[in-house]
Order: structure tokens, then sequence, then C-alpha cells
């Protein structure tokens, strides 16, 4: 049975829009001039547990999971989810099963966004867990969210390669040194469909190579990690365990200790594109 959220219709409404992934900028600006509220659908927007999610399997992630569950319990007008490869197969069916559920509108798109807008706030001075804020909040527009003027370079100490965590709060362990890589850096380009700039990491800066447990990149994150001479994988599923977070401090710590990284080498040594 379909599930219909009841709303009361009235003139000059705003529309609310789900988005997934990275809907194309041409969607975006579509919302932005109809002046809808996006609201992503990747976060935690429910104060609800995810087990109260049981359309999806368990292998699934948690990120998708997430999505179910925002989905499901929302005053959504219509979604919008992206399933080329900036985002993942796996969505393509997620939003098959929405298709079923919901009376609303369900979109698929296929983000083949190439013009790059940079990535100033992946290599500025920002607390790592501000800089993850900026860039998720700047899906929902098509201009840069960061000029780069406003947020200038820092030499990384340590970087974060993978996507955005579900538990945010993992972010806190890193320095404001840590420079961002992989997905992520691709969010803040606007082009996610970009294998060659996730690729991409500082072969001279001890990194942590995240991805959702469960996710299709955890297979490009444990081989670039592999690469590396100074790299930490890590996955985890809904939260981060004390064991995770332990892994990760550890890492960070011997990795200051042992360092040898010049604040030349660092500064650009294979900041842009090195890969793996």
């Amino acid at each position: 049975m379909k599930k219909r959220v009841d709303k009361v219709d009235k003139v000059g409404t705003v529309s609310t829009v789900g988005i997934v992934g990275m809907p194309p900028l041409e969607i975006i600006s579509k919302i932005n001039k109809e002046q809808g509220k996006i609201v992503d659908l990747d976060e935690p927007q429910l104060a609800l547990p995810i087990n109260r999610e049981t359309h999806l399997p368990q292998v699934y992630c948690a990120i998708l999971r997430t999505v179910m569950l925002n989905a499901m319990n929302m005053p959504l007008d219509q979604i919008y989810i992206d399933v080329g490869p900036g985002k993942c197969d796996c969505a393509l069916h997620v939003a098959t099963v929405l298709q079923h559920l919901l009376t609303i509108p369900v979109n698929t798109t296929y983000n083949q966004d190439s013009q790059g807008f940079g990535y100033p706030l992946c290599q500025s001075g920002l607390p790592l867990l501000k800089k993850f804020q900026k860039i998720t909040q700047g899906v929902q527009f098509c201009t840069p969210p960061a000029p780069p003027a406003d947020y200038p370079y820092l030499a990384p100490t340590v970087g974060f390669w993978g996507v955005p965590p579900r538990d945010f709060a993992l972010l806190s362990l890193f320095p404001d040194s840590t420079h961002i890589y992989g997905w992520t850096r691709c969010m803040e380009n606007k082009t996610p469909a970009d294998l060659e700039l996730e690729s991409s990491y500082n072969p001279a800066v001890p990194t942590v190579f995240f991805a959702q447990s469960f996710c299709a990149k955890t297979a490009l994150a444990k081989h670039l990690a592999e690469q590396h001479s100074k790299a930490l994988y890590v996955d985890c599923d809904v939260n981060a365990s004390s064991s995770v977070q332990a892994k990760i401090e550890a890492f960070l710590e011997f990795s200051q200790d042992t360092s040898d990284i010049s604040a030349t080498s660092a500064m650009r040594l294979g900041d842009d594109h090195a890969l793996g």
C-alpha cells in the first residue's frame, strides 16, 4: 500500500523537495528558481531510531537506510534521487522501492556535471566538522559553497578521504589542518561522478580512508589505503564505535609523532591530483 502524507493546500506555499546524492545542477537550479525548500535525505532529519526502517535489508549502508527513514516519515512534495556514477546502484533500487511506496513523484537523475567549481573548503583551516557542514549544505545551491578568498589555504598535516559520514561526531577527532579528499571533495567541486578527482590524495600526508559499511566505495577506499604509505582504512555503519574512534585517535597521534612532512612538501605536493 502506498503511503500518503496528508497536507493542507495553501496558495503560495513553498514546495519541499527531498534530494538524495547530488542531482544535476539543472535540477537544483530549477528548485532554487521556484523557491523550493530542499531537504537532504542522506542526512538524519528525524529523531527516529534507524531500526524503524524495515524496507531495506540490513546490509544496505546506513546512509540509504536513513534516506528511507526520512522519505517515509517526512511531508515532502517530491524527491530527486541521483542514480548515476556519482551515487551508487543501490540508490536506483531505493528509488524503485520509494516509487512503489509513496504517492509523491520520486524522480531519478543521472548527474554527469563536469564543470568544476574548486574545493577551497577542503583545503582550508576550518575545523573539519565545519568544513563538512558547509560542503553538504552547498549541495542545495548552484553556486560554490565558499569563495576561495574567504577560506585561505592551510597546509595539511592529515587527510580525510571519503564520503560524509552519517555520524558527524567522528569528524571532531581530526585537527583543523585536515584536508578532505575523495567523494566529499567531488561534492564541493560539484562533479560527483569525477572518479579521477575522487581517487586523488596527498601521498605526503597521513590519511584516514573512510567509507560507510556496506557501501561500494569501501573497495576504492581500501585499495587507495593500500597504495598510501601512511594510511588507515576504516568503515563504520550507523555510528562510529569506540573501537573505530580509538583506531583513528591512535593513528593521528602516531602520525604526529613520526611525521616528517615539511611545510614545503605538504603545501602542494600531490594535493590536487595524486592518484592511487
